[in-house]
């Protein structure tokens, strides 16, 4: 268990740093968030010259909804989904969409170097042997486990089982740091239906063991064992975890980072 614990809190170091950066990058600047759009002046109707009867009032058009009204249309989400926002469901297309683009999103691709650079310098696959070719075996195989497992639990099982496998943050008015962060760690194992209720996430258990099994194939036969079926499972769900930790407490860093408004509380986590 020492090795597996050793991985874990170097991927956990690694995995935050990457998506703190990520985000950072991805983020609009506050005036950007915050400026609000700004109507065209309406014309005023000049009076008529003859004498005439008062004309009746003019109706204005209808306000355009607020960006946070809840019947406004929701933009594009990935998978975490912003405290307060208004999401839609989910169809088996978006979810495929979404597991493609986590897979070729350059974090991804980034974070799997370090995963195989770990591995690599632990030789944790003594018959990847050392060398860039050694390293390019490391970060190959590295790749494709993700891919596996992201299809799985955010794509196949979800299909099947009726999953969202989307991470909904609690927010700043969703309770204590200690709620929030209970709250985050339970999504490995509590998720919603596309029915929006409360169900237990056979997408992230049953998909991460489906992908642990199928990933262990394309590795050398000597690594072909339950021993490291279990570990690759372990890892995956811990990797995931880690993921939805930083997806609830992040919009706290950016606020404090930024000084950005955060947004409410979901009504139904």
């Amino acid at each position: 268990m020492g090795k597996f614990d050793g991985r874990v809190g170097r991927s956990a170091a690694l995995a935050g740093c990457i998506l703190v950066c990520r985000l950072c990058m991805g983020q609009q600047s506050p005036a950007e968030q915050n400026s609000p759009v700004q109507s065209p002046p309406t014309q005023a109707t000049p009076a008529p010259a003859s004498p005439a009867p008062a004309a009746a009032p003019t109706i204005p058009a209808p306000a355009a909804p607020l960006p946070d009204a809840p019947n406004a249309a929701p933009a594009a989400t990935t998978r975490p989904v912003t405290a307060g926002a208004n999401v839609p469901k989910e169809s088996a297309r978006e979810k495929m969409i979404t597991a493609t683009e986590d897979n070729y999103d350059y974090t991804s691709l980034v974070f799997a170097g370090f995963i195989a650079a770990d591995s690599f310098a632990t030789k944790s696959t003594p018959e990847f042997h050392q060398g860039a070719a050694g390293f390019a075996r490391y970060y190959w195989h590295t790749v494709a486990d993700q891919s596996v497992e992201n299809y799985f639990v955010e794509f196949i099982v979800p299909t099947v089982t009726h999953e969202d496998s989307r991470y909904y943050a609690l927010g700043t008015e969703g309770g204590s740091f200690w709620k929030r962060a209970g709250y985050s760690v339970s999504r490995g194992l509590v998720t919603r239906t596309d029915k929006d209720k409360a169900t237990f996430n056979y997408s992230e258990i049953i998909g991460s063991a489906a992908a642990a099994s199928i990933s262990i194939f394309y590795y050398p036969t000597k690594e072909q064992t339950v021993a490291n079926g279990l570990r690759n499972w372990g890892l995956d769900v811990t990797y995931d975890s880690i993921t939805f930790v930083f997806h609830e407490f992040w919009p706290d860093i950016h606020h404090m980072i930024f000084k950005t408004r955060t947004n409410k509380a979901i009504a139904n986590p």
